[in-house]
């Protein structure tokens, strides 16, 4: 079969000849690949820098997609430990790591969506239990899991949403998506700002981490009023940084609750469990999605090439 093929952590993958994949076991089918999103997290795996690789290559990338059973029917699945990723023709499907889908739905978008969605759907609903009408800050708002996240976080019933990131013309459409209070992260007294306008929030959903949260923690904590109220901080990316140095205070004077939302934090059957709900409202149409198809015989250069800030590329085999 043809697929995306990394050879080296240095280069983008190439569009190569590549083994089928073959089925282990009675839960495993071979699907046909139909749409595959290029996400951060495949990045991270076709580099070598994302914390679950093993460093073995020649590999194919690619963490989930959409694709046809042997049967006929439509599928979300998430790519399984130990096989080929899902940017090829032909991949593994686990029948206990997919999500059946309806005849006519959005390959593209679904392929595009559900990964960034299932970032914050899965912190905000696993990690966080966010309760009807808590407040949410989305630290890392302009990005496209970050986006996702502002909806998301108003579907699942937040009472308001603060959204703060740095790029100012994203950030203006925020409003249009469910945020309630806007902050540029741009320049020392932004973070006063953000302490500010985050005061009183129940959870915050941080793709950010590094020297944004580093500053962020003290500055929302000092201006809690009631510092013994939970702060639900739920890690997800590390964009900015993958450490933060964290002063003691802030956990002794205020009741705050840093945790992680990820492959291993969540386990597998909990991450499959909240698939089909995110799918039908993404089916549904009730979040906004820029999807951009691509051939995957393209995959060389348009890995390289840049996209518009909330798009994402799908790879269309």
């Amino acid at each position: 079969m043809n697929a995306a093929v990394v050879r080296s952590f240095d280069h983008p993958p190439r569009y190569e000849e590549f083994a089928d994949p073959v089925a282990r076991d009675e839960d495993e089918v071979v699907a046909e690949v139909l749409a595959a999103g290029l996400h951060p997290r495949v990045r991270s795996g076709a580099d070598g820098s994302h914390y679950t690789s093993e460093g073995e290559l020649p590999m194919v990338p690619g963490v989930d997609a959409v694709g046809r059973t042997p049967e006929g029917g439509l599928a979300y699945f998430v790519a399984g430990d130990g096989v080929p990723g899902t940017m090829a023709e032909r991949a593994v499907m686990d029948r206990r790591r997919s999500v059946p889908l309806p005849d006519g739905v959005d390959a593209v978008a679904i392929a595009a969506a559900m990964n960034p969605g299932m970032s914050a759907w899965i912190g905000l609903r696993r990690r966080a239990e966010l309760q009807a009408g808590e407040s949410v800050l989305i630290l890392g708002a302009t990005g496209n899991a970050g986006r996702m996240a502002v909806q998301i976080a108003k579907h699942l019933g937040a009472g308001e949403v603060v959204a703060a990131g740095r790029n100012p013309e994203v950030l203006a459409t925020l409003p249009a998506l469910g945020a309630g209070r806007l902050v540029e992260l741009a320049g020392a007294d932004s973070i006063d700002a953000l302490g500010e306008a985050a005061a009183e929030v129940d959870v915050v959903i941080d793709y950010l981490w590094g020297k944004p949260a580093e500053a962020a923690i003290p500055a929302i904590v000092r201006r809690r009023q009631d510092r013994s109220r939970a702060l639900r901080w739920v890690q997800i990316g590390s964009v900015a940084g993958p450490d933060i140095a964290l002063p003691s205070v802030a956990l002794r004077a205020a009741n705050l609750k840093v945790m992680g939302s990820g492959q291993g934090s969540v386990s597998v059957r909990g991450i499959v469990e909240e698939l089909p709900a995110l799918a039908r409202e993404i089916d549904a149409g009730t979040f906004a999605v820029d999807a951009e198809p691509v051939p995957l015989a393209e995959v060389e250069s348009a890995w390289t090439t840049p996209v518009a800030t909330g798009r994402r590329l799908v790879f269309v085999p």
